[in-house]
């Protein structure tokens, strides 16, 4: 297994694709802690490990809140004798099909001041732990891409940016401790968006349609990623980058 004996932070563990790599991190023999604002969330995924035979634990956690951050990291730390992997996949505030000439301050700037704190917090947190260790990944995930005419995405991409920005910084700093960090890029998850989601199908179409291979990354497929990311097999992986966007994404 290729996360034997790891632990394994994940803020956002009971949102889509946080439990689809809370699934694959158990699959492949971490030890999962789930952190979320909404316990059956989290308690769904949980079960859904535990039945196939993996290890989950649960704990409310608003990834937003300083104390909170540092509170659980070092309760993980104590009980998994470490903390290996720290992944944020919390949902960040949008507002999309504004143009910008258009949008209120606080409307552009709410995705931008919710990444930056809660990856400055999380990073943090498990960087304390895993400095000392000498090792540990912190996966980011998002990464950069190119703006689409007539697709307003408000401050969306402005914070995978400064996610991005953040994520080489943090690869300069702790490369010397033996921690890693990698940024998943997907260009669209289709199975993330809700079914209620205002024009999800043409959204969906849009994905698959520009990709290179036709199809669209799946939730099984970031979280198989992630897993490799995440694993020794990787150990020559740092500031950088994974594209699992079936070529939506060009290098």
């Amino acid at each position: 297994m290729l996360l034997e004996d790891k632990s394994a932070v994940i803020y956002g563990g009971g949102g889509s694709i946080g439990g689809a790599v809370a699934r694959a991190f158990a699959r492949e023999g971490a030890r999962v802690f789930l952190a979320g604002r909404t316990p059956a969330t989290l308690d769904a995924v949980a079960g859904d490990i535990r039945a196939a035979g993996g290890a989950a634990e649960t704990a409310q956690v608003d990834a937003l809140d300083e104390r909170a951050v540092d509170e659980h990291a070092d309760a993980v730390a104590a009980q998994a004798g470490g903390l290996d992997i720290s992944f944020n996949l919390i949902t960040h505030p949008h507002t999309h099909g504004v143009p910008m000439a258009e949008m209120a301050a606080g409307d552009y700037l709410a995705p931008v001041e919710t990444a930056v704190r809660t990856m400055f917090l999380t990073t943090r947190a498990a960087a304390r732990h895993m400095i000392p260790q000498g090792s540990g990944v912190i996966l980011v995930f998002g990464g950069s891409g190119d703006p689409m005419r007539d697709y307003h995405l408000g401050g969306t991409q402005v914070a995978f940016e400064a996610q991005e920005s953040m994520r080489r910084q943090l690869g300069a700093e702790l490369g010397r401790h033996g921690v890693r960090t990698v940024t998943l890029r997907t260009g669209g998850v289709p199975e993330s968006l809700p079914q209620e989601f205002e024009g999800r199908d043409a959204i969906v179409e849009a994905m698959e349609q520009s990709t290179l291979l036709g199809r669209a990354a799946t939730l099984e497929d970031v979280g198989n990623a992630a897993a490799l990311a995440a694993s020794d097999r990787a150990r020559t992986m740092t500031a950088a980058t994974v594209n699992v966007s079936c070529g939506a994404l060009v290098d």
